[in-house]
């Protein structure tokens, strides 16, 4: 008799927490049993050897360079040592000619983990949700950690738990810090330090754009309109909810269609993606794009068409166009949005400045889009909305770095 053990994903990937969480302890202890014994035999110099990094700054890819580029940019100016580690090898940051900004290639995944559970640092600042809730977890040795927002949202639209562990996150608009608070408030967690600094990857998008019209550069090679289709991922998401049906719609416009998967969506829905790809491949018409930086495409594109992806406020504050959203049912269920009772942030702003997109809508997609590029009654709106999720704009790499430094000397004066 043959018996096969089957284990859900779900507990699978529970044990293998649990299995990485008790290997990361035996490394931890082994190590500071090495440490112990190095000290006994040099007579106390072992401690030197062990380097503690004064501020680290983790990437967990490189298209998050564009959030922290202005960052390293102002530890350098300050001639402040800072290690950048990174999970590409492939980072932009290694192409800059940095002396105080120490570029280091970690691995991927657990290789990099592995490293991280053992970091010893003062203050980590980083984009990664999911701090102590899967295979990273906080070193013993890392004094602060220290999230920062890589696109313009509410703060709880992380999976499940993306944010309770870290110490403090760097707020883009004082709006964010009401959600925040009522999740500690329910999961019985400590205050977070919230800072509010304004958003550096909003910064970096507002520079490229100027610079890019200081030279003259519009994006628009000739005059046909273009659509960017830019959706989330999840089972809320455009392609899960729509699939080819939107697609269809949109290349019966006759204008040039940019689809714009989000990057988690190419390695989690491939089942939803490749055949969709397959359907309307590249074309005089339609293009899939996968680039590092969305900077081009969005400078392109004459409209954007979204769900509930931070990209409608990238799109709708840097670049002042109009954006269509779809009516997607979104489900908040794998969110930390599952614990908020009221209306989300995001839905209730695109209601002011977006346009809303339902299945109803597809066989009259030109007409909608046309009405769009015609009318600019929904300035007023942006300018709100920019106004309050969008603070202290070009100041943003500045005071994220003051509160790196100020919450370093505060830790050093705790332990002295």
């Amino acid at each position: 008799m043959i018996i096969i053990n089957y284990i859900d994903p779900g507990t699978g990937s529970m044990l293998f927490t649990i299995f990485i969480g008790i290997v990361t302890s035996l490394l931890f202890l082994w190590k500071k049993l090495v440490i112990k014994l190095k000290f006994m035999l040099y007579g106390g110099r072992a401690e030197a050897t062990e380097e503690r990094y004064p501020y680290v700054i983790f990437s967990e890819n490189k298209r998050y360079w564009n959030v922290f580029r202005s960052v390293c940019r102002e530890f350098e100016k300050r001639e402040i040592p800072v290690e950048y580690l990174t999970e590409s090898e492939d980072d932009p940051a290694f192409s800059e000619n940095f002396k105080y900004v120490h570029c280091r290639f970690i691995g991927e995944n657990n290789k990099a983990y592995a490293r991280l559970n053992l970091l010893n640092a003062d203050v980590l600042l980083s984009t990664t949700p999911g701090l102590d809730v899967y295979q990273w977890k906080r070193s013993q040795n890392v004094g602060w950690y220290v999230h920062i927002f890589h696109t313009i949202d509410e703060a709880c639209v992380y999976r499940m738990f993306g944010m309770d562990y870290y110490d403090a996150i760097l707020l883009t608009g004082a709006f964010q810090e009401k959600y925040i608070r009522k999740l500690e408030q329910l999961r019985g967690l400590p205050s977070k330090e919230l800072p509010v600094v304004g958003s550096t990857y909003m910064d970096e998008l507002k520079e490229k754009l100027e610079q890019a019209q200081a030279k003259g550069q519009t994006g628009k090679e000739d005059k046909t309109k273009t659509v960017l289709l830019a959706p989330s991922w999840g089972e809320s998401s455009i392609f899960a909810r729509y699939g080819e049906k939107i697609l269809r719609a949109l290349t019966a416009t006759g204008y040039q269609i940019i689809v714009r998967p989000h990057p988690q969506s190419v390695t989690s829905e491939k089942e939803i993606l490749e055949p969709l790809q397959k359907e309307f491949p590249d074309s005089e018409q339609l293009s899939w794009n996968y680039d590092n930086n969305n900077f081009e495409v969005l400078r392109k594109a004459d409209v954007l068409i979204s769900d509930f992806s931070g990209v409608v406020f990238d799109y709708a504050l840097a670049f002042g166009k109009p954006v269509i959203y779809a009516d997607t049912s979104f489900d908040p269920a794998p969110y930390d949005a599952a614990w908020i009772e009221e209306p989300l942030w995001r839905f209730e702003v695109l209601k002011e400045f977006g346009t809303l997109l339902t299945e109803d809508d597809f066989p009259n997609m030109k007409g909608l889009i046309d009405k769009l590029l015609k009318s600019d009654q929904k300035k007023d709106a942006i300018d709100r909305v920019r106004a309050e999720s969008w603070q202290y704009i070009g100041e943003s790499a500045a005071r994220t770095v003051d509160y790196m430094v100020k919450k370093r000397q505060d830790l050093l004066a705790e332990r002295a």
